[in-house]
């Protein structure tokens, strides 16, 4: 792949890197009470424009097929909202006796209160199925570098076995999670951090509900009278909601570096980064493993569902809803270090284990087919 090829699909986490340098070298065009007047501009209109896109994109239609899985569900968003702010809650009270930065510590915990995105974990879940449609999932709350970077692999991994169900749960949970997390979310990370937060819990509420539920209710019913036109246009949606999430990952540490007094040490940040693999690794693991028991009543395009699902986090949800929980917090940026690490962690780490997912997963199925097959009447 050439230097160009890649930088094109890496284009996301390249831009972030961007955005931050440019807010590093002039923070104020950022700051509140800037030129961009973010207070307004991002806190209202950005977000708001990425859940109307939302609404847009999200096809409901598709969920239906996988409603009836209660089990599956179950599991995957209690793992997602109960069982990983829980354990990371547990772990970070060893790690606040270490010197690790405090509030990349606060930033873990905010990483385990999101709910999960749908485009990385459901094109994840797509290659490991050996699924051969085109890539045709449109993203909902979660961003387009996904879908560009994992494309080619879900292509080429295409094999013989079909597993359109594992597809299905994988779309289900991760849309519903995000649902989900517009409520527990801030809920989670008030419980969590407490005091935190320099916001009224009324005061939160009341704009997520303006700011993110309206508009996606709103994108959903402008969809019904559209819907025609955009599988025949086919806009680029992720792409829309990635510019957006840069201009607010921007504004945020525009807040940072016009605050003299905050200051990220190195040593932190690379034990943060190394923390965050070994959460990832864990979790899929144990999520593997909860899921191939005996009797638990899961077929391995369940469990090929269920690793995704559980551990994977949502960025594009989770940065708006920081900007709202902690607005006029100096620390925002600080906190939202570990949400910006996990997601291309998240990702790089989904594709390399793909080839040995979907290796056991084939095996898996022929072993659970051979065995189901009628044995041959002994002749005597």
């Amino acid at each position: 792949m050439g230097l160009l090829e890649r930088l094109r699909k890496e284009w996301f986490i390249l831009g972030i890197v961007l955005v931050i340098a440019v807010a590093r070298l002039e923070p104020a065009v950022g700051v509140k009470g800037g030129p961009l007047k973010p207070e307004i501009t991002i806190t209202y209109i950005a977000v708001s424009a990425i859940f109307f896109n939302s609404g847009l994109s999200l096809k409901t239609e598709e969920l239906t097929s996988a409603l009836m899985h209660v089990k599956l569900h179950l599991f995957v968003q209690i793992f997602t909202l109960v069982f990983f702010p829980t354990a990371i809650w547990l772990f970070l009270q060893l790690l606040s006796i270490t010197p690790i930065n405090e509030w990349l510590l606060k930033g873990l915990q905010t990483v385990g209160c999101m709910p999960p995105p749908v485009s990385s974990a459901v094109i994840l879940t797509k290659a490991v199925g050996g699924n051969e449609d085109p890539p045709c999932l449109v993203s909902f709350l979660e961003l387009s570098w996904d879908e560009i970077s994992l494309k080619q692999q879900s292509s080429q991994m295409s094999g013989s076995e079909r597993v359109p169900e594992a597809r299905a749960a994988a779309i289900f949970n991760s849309a519903f999670g995000s649902f989900l997390g517009i409520v527990i979310t801030p809920l989670l990370l008030l419980l969590f951090l407490g005091s935190s937060s320099s916001v009224p819990f009324t005061s939160i509420f009341s704009q997520l509900f303006m700011t993110v539920v309206v508009p996606l209710i709103i994108g959903q019913i402008v969809r019904r009278y559209i819907k025609d036109w955009l599988e025949r246009k086919k806009p680029p949606f992720g792409a829309i909601s990635s510019c957006v999430l840069l201009m607010i990952i921007y504004t945020t540490f525009c807040d940072t570096f016009a605050n003299p007094n905050i200051d990220l040490d190195k040593f932190s940040l690379i034990i943060i980064v190394f923390i965050i693999f070994s959460i990832q690794m864990s979790f899929m693991s144990l999520t593997f493993l909860f899921s191939t028991r005996n009797n638990s009543g899961f077929t391995p395009a369940d469990t090929v569902a269920i690793v995704f699902c559980s551990t994977h986090k949502s960025l594009t949800l989770g940065i708006p809803m920081l900007k709202i929980v902690f607005a006029g917090y100096e620390h925002l940026s600080l906190i939202s270090v570990p949400l910006l690490i996990y997601h291309p962690a998240q990702i790089l780490l989904g594709s390399l284990l793909v080839p040995t997912i979907k290796s056991w997963m084939v095996s898996r199925q022929k072993a659970l087919k051979l065995t189901r097959q009628p044995k041959a009447p002994v002749k005597v």
